[in-house]
């Protein structure tokens, strides 16, 4: 039964309806945007024009400190009052916060707890001021607001400023909740950051000796620059870890790092690989996509084994390190890009452009920073150390401790490495395999397979003597016994007689305890 619209207080319904509106604007602007002051000063102002509330106030409990701070003030910058703040129970706002209950004063001036600190308020008119709440939890602020002068239907006020105060209340939840998930977002990449840059960085480069003392040199000063760089060197011997450190130590370490095996695809896979291909450029292209040059533009694109293409596809690949222009498969749009490109290749390029298998143009185009990876065989006295790094390595993987003798780098020293850092690698984890007690010595090494007598040994390059395994303290008092006499036979050239003279035996001393210490004799 409809209510007869003479019984309706014509008063009480204007506000309604201008409550209704104001109420609707007012989710419209909190749904629009999460910068949360800039929110809030669009809700009061929406208050102040639609719902005839001025100096309009919203203030945010600081979970640090424990008070109340200013958030937004209508036709006002809050900045100036952030320092203001309010303890629970102080003046009317803090006592709002404190009993999470809504107060009404009909006339500011008759109210002597009302601190008027901003300064701002008629104190002739009426204050309303409601908790705002996060659901059925405890006030987390305080909004407020002035009704006009004469206002008889201060009840209806409140409740409405309850209204809105609830959708703050929401929308707060989730500036914070989006906020907090940011923060950790910003954490984990910072920290992922520093975890690749501090994993692709010149520490994490194993290497001592003089020839690679200059690819860091080189790496260093290329990394600043867009420079084309051409990696060289047999396989194994770590240039993916240059490149990575190249680009990680760049300009471009937040952009993209993308890398391309040339050898593992033909030319009409390499071509879409490298620049994309248009939705129906051939059978099986169901969608577009993106290649490896847009994908990493902005950043860097490692080709690896560069010498493997073929002359045909040699030639669109020059346009793109000429021009940074291509088209993708099936398209005709000129894409534009902007890639640093890294090269590596374990082929002679120079004999290759001789015998025109390579081009020229695209040799020079490359060739602009050329960096050459020495062997393993050239950096032996490096051999210690990668060893030691990779049993660890290993060892995690494994989740066991692990350590390696003196006795077995002094046997991985001598062996001239044709597979580079790659077969060390494989070499300890195979040495791990075959090592029960978690302790890597000289025999455990022998089993492993690598033929130290047809290695080459007499042409490969001595240690330096500033490698801590070329000397061994034959008296040092941490040294094992089975250690100081392999230590002994190796300085003795594995002559028993000259062995014993070293570590002040007999011979029959010295054959003894290598009897008894299970120790296998070197044949020559």
């Amino acid at each position: 039964m409809p209510i007869p619209t003479e019984r309706i207080d014509p008063q009480r319904l204007a506000l309604l309806e201008t409550q209704l509106t104001a109420l609707f604007e007012v989710s419209s602007v909190l749904s629009r945007s999460l910068n949360l002051r800039q929110t809030l000063r669009e809700v009061l102002g929406v208050l102040h024009d639609r719902g005839r509330l001025s100096h309009g106030l919203v203030c945010l409990l600081d979970d640090e400190r424990g008070e109340l701070l200013i958030s937004a003030i209508h036709g006002a910058d809050a900045e100036p009052f952030e320092k203001v703040s309010y303890q629970p129970g102080e003046g009317v706002l803090g006592r709002i916060l404190s009993t999470n209950e809504p107060w009404i004063l009909p006339r500011i001036a008759d109210e002597p707890r009302f601190l008027d600190r901003l300064s701002l308020y008629d104190a002739a008119l009426p204050f309303i001021g409601v908790p705002i709440r996060f659901g059925d939890g405890g006030a987390i602020g305080v909004f407020a607001a002035q009704p006009p002068a004469g206002e008889e239907l201060l009840a209806e006020r409140s409740r409405f400023l309850e209204m809105v105060a609830n959708l703050i209340g929401q929308a707060v939840r989730l500036a914070r909740t989006v906020e907090a998930e940011q923060l950790a977002l910003r954490e984990e990449r910072d920290k992922l950051r520093r975890e690749v840059k501090g994993s692709h960085g010149f520490d994490s480069i194993i290497g001592r000796a003089n020839s690679m003392r200059l690819v860091f040199d080189q790496v260093r000063q290329v990394a600043k620059w867009n420079t084309t760089v051409l990696i060289r060197g047999e396989s194994g011997t770590g240039k993916e870890l240059i490149a990575n450190a190249i680009h990680y130590n760049s300009p471009r370490a937040r952009a993209a790092f993308i890398k391309l095996n040339c050898a593992a695809l033909p030319d009409n896979l390499l071509e879409s690989e490298l620049f994309g291909h248009e939705k129906g450029a051939f059978t099986g292209a169901v969608a577009l996509r993106k290649g490896r040059f847009e994908q990493a533009d902005g950043g860097t694109l490692f080709l690896d084994e560069i010498g493997e293409i073929s002359p045909a596809f040699q030639a669109k690949l020059l346009r793109v390190l000429q021009e940074g222009e291509f088209e993708r498969v099936g398209g005709g749009r000129t894409l534009k890009v902007d890639v640093r490109v890294i090269a590596a290749t374990n082929r002679d390029l120079e004999a290759e452009v001789r015998a025109g298998e390579f081009r020229e143009d695209l040799y020079y185009r490359l060739n602009v920073m050329p960096i050459r990876m020495p062997a393993l065989r050239e950096r032996i006295e490096d051999v210690p150390d990668l060893a030691r790094f990779l049993v660890n390595k290993v060892a995690r993987m494994q989740g066991r401790e692990l350590a390696i003798t003196d006795s077995a780098l002094r046997v991985l020293m001598r062996y001239d490495w044709p597979g580079n850092v790659r077969e060390l690698e494989n070499c300890m984890e195979r040495a791990a395999v075959m090592s029960e007690q978690g302790v890597i010595d000289r025999d455990v090494i022998q089993l492993t397979g690598i033929d130290v007598s047809a290695s080459g040994v007499d042409s490969a390059p001595a240690p330096s003597a500033n490698v801590a395994t070329s000397a061994v303290d034959l008296h040092d008092p941490d040294l094992d016994e089975r250690e100081r006499v392999i230590a002994a036979l190796e300085e003795a050239g594995w002559v028993q007689a000259k062995a014993a003279r070293l570590l002040n035996m007999t011979p029959r001393q010295i054959a003894y305890r290598i009897q008894t210490l299970n120790i296998r004799m070197r044949q020559f």
